[in-house]
């Protein structure tokens, strides 16, 4: 006798999706994209804000660049902020990034030859290290004597070996940095870019949708359960909306609600609401296959509500097809906020989309620099095919005329 003679349907069915290996790799790369969204700001090597520290030194650098970088003084006081909100917002950087070539130190000079290309030669300069290091004005006079400095910080009178200031200045202010994927035109880490720009594609997804479900399920429900006018009235509805160019009507919604670069949520509504007709359809046509099981009549009988028996009573056995559209309409989704932020009306910069990165890097194509292009691009489709081997997974598990 078969072991899986005992299994409910719903495990002979993750049993037989867990048998799929494109399933299962789809999963996988899901799952692995879901933790790079969430930690992306503290996974990535430039956890600014949108991952936007720019260096113009070092722009459209190739993959494996390195540097040395020089932290320097910033202008502004900036606060720092705990891991939690590192995590979700990123944090700005305490100092200011500046490449440079090699350096030397000689008492409290310290002599720089700034980096500045390939082709060009480096920028021969010198700061005051007690300067740098302890972030003093410029016009704050610095003594040198004994192999120390002196100097006034606020009511003390600081005296530092210069041995100390040297070891303090090569662990604080000197860093080699490591560009994986390299640089983009502004001289931004593409790899921090990247997988910011996972978050986005995730968020798009999910919310999109959301949307598409509740408004498809509600309307799909009250159609093919009730029919009569209220089908024809409904299915005249999803006729007509359905019948409006997909891009047109995106571009209705965007400007409708406005596009705030900073803000996305228009971004939600729009994609899905161009995809609640083919959930209202399906759930449509499910509906009114399974309201006149005998299950159904039963609760009639009992003196349930409509209400009740269509979401309590038909909705759990109709789960299996939305689970596979909704995989499906994920996958589109993806495609779809890359569209609209590669033709300039969804995700703006500074915030990293792969859609909006493919609008700034197609000029590259051509160049020697395809590279610029194809990751935002190779991440897109990695993506989507794995959404679309997980509803493929899905629909062949969840296939009745399955019995293994």
């Amino acid at each position: 006798m078969s072991d899986t003679q005992y299994l409910s349907p719903n495990q002979k069915a993750l049993r037989r999706l867990l048998k799929n290996k494109s399933a299962v790799f789809g999963m996988v790369v899901i799952i692995i994209a879901l933790f790079l969204a969430i930690f992306a700001y503290l996974l990535a090597p430039d956890s600014t804000p949108n991952a936007n520290e720019q260096i113009p030194e070092i722009a459209t650098r190739r993959p494996g660049f390195s540097a040395q970088i020089l932290l320097e003084n910033r202008s502004i006081t900036v606060e720092k902020t705990n891991w939690w909100q590192k995590m979700w917002f990123g944090e700005e950087n305490l100092y200011k990034a500046a490449p440079i070539v090699d350096y030397q130190l000689d008492g409290n000079t310290l002599w720089l030859n700034r980096y500045t290309g390939d082709q060009m030669p480096p920028l021969r300069d010198s700061l005051s290290l007690a300067h740098l290091l302890y972030q003093l004005p410029d016009s704050l006079p610095i003594s040198l004597s004994g192999g120390s400095v002196h100097f006034r910080k606020g009511e003390q009178t600081m005296t530092v070996p210069l041995s100390a200031m040297s070891q303090q200045f090569k662990t604080e202010r000197l860093e080699t940095r490591h560009y994986y994927l390299g640089t983009d035109k502004h001289g931004r880490d593409i790899l921090s870019r990247l997988l910011l720009g996972i978050r986005v594609s995730l968020s798009v997804g999910l919310m999109a949708v959301f949307i598409a479900l509740l408004v498809g399920i509600t309307i799909g429900m009250l159609a093919g359960y009730f029919g009569g006018w209220i089908d024809d009235l409904l299915l005249w509805f999803m006729s007509v909306f359905w019948s409006v160019p997909l891009l047109l009507l995106v571009f209705a919604i965007v400007f409708v609600f406005g596009s705030d670069k900073r803000e996305f949520w228009h971004l939600y509504v729009a994609v899905g609401l161009t995809m609640w007709v083919e959930v209202a359809r399906m759930v449509r046509g499910q509906v009114m296959s399974w309201r006149e099981k005998e299950f159904v009549e039963a609760a009639r009988s009992f003196g349930f509500s409509q209400f009740r028996i269509m979401f309590r009573h038909i909705l759990p056995n109709i789960m299996g097809p939305i689970m596979v559209v909704a995989a499906a309409d994920f996958a589109s989704a993806i495609i779809i906020e890359a569209g609209l932020s590669y033709l300039g009306i969804g995700i703006r910069p500074p915030q990293p989309s792969w859609g909006n990165m493919l609008n700034e890097y197609y000029s590259y194509l051509g160049t020697g620099k395809e590279y610029l292009a194809l990751l935002p691009g190779g991440a897109i489709m990695l993506l989507v095919l794995a959404f679309n081997l997980l509803g493929n997974g899905l629909r062949d598990a969840l296939d009745v005329k399955l019995r293994t």
